[in-house]
């Protein structure tokens, strides 16, 4: 099994930062790609950002420039680094892992439990 565990969110101004992290443990063989996605009340879940094995990165254009995700593959953990933030990046945001266990190999998607960032303006 597979656990992702986040951390960081909180409440902040407009205009301030804030720093998400996600961790995931277990049976972990390797990790093909993580990603952060966030939900505000009555919106679909969508994609904030995500980096492949490879270190390839991806953004949703509403926070290109402001965001920026990186890794540490030792520890098994993403980050999300956020600048700049706007009162419509209010949202319950979530870790997405896509892992290959270690027994049974096999490949799957892993969520946390997510983690609410409020911006007030």
């Amino acid at each position: 099994q597979v656990q992702v565990v986040e951390s960081g969110g909180g409440l902040v101004q407009a205009g301030g930062s804030l720093r998400l992290s996600c961790a995931a443990s277990g049976r972990i063989s390797s990790i093909n790609a993580m990603g952060w996605y966030r939900q505000a009340p009555g919106e679909q879940r969508e994609l904030v950002a995500s980096i492949s094995s490879g270190g390839s990165t991806n953004y949703a254009d509403s926070v290109k420039g402001r965001f920026t995700i990186s890794t540490n593959n030792a520890k098994n953990t993403v980050y999300l680094q956020m600048n700049s933030l706007k009162p419509e990046d209010t949202a319950v945001y979530y870790c997405k892992v896509i892992v290959t266990s270690t027994y049974p190999r096999v490949t799957d998607a892993y969520w946390g439990q997510g983690t609410q960032v409020t911006v007030s303006s």
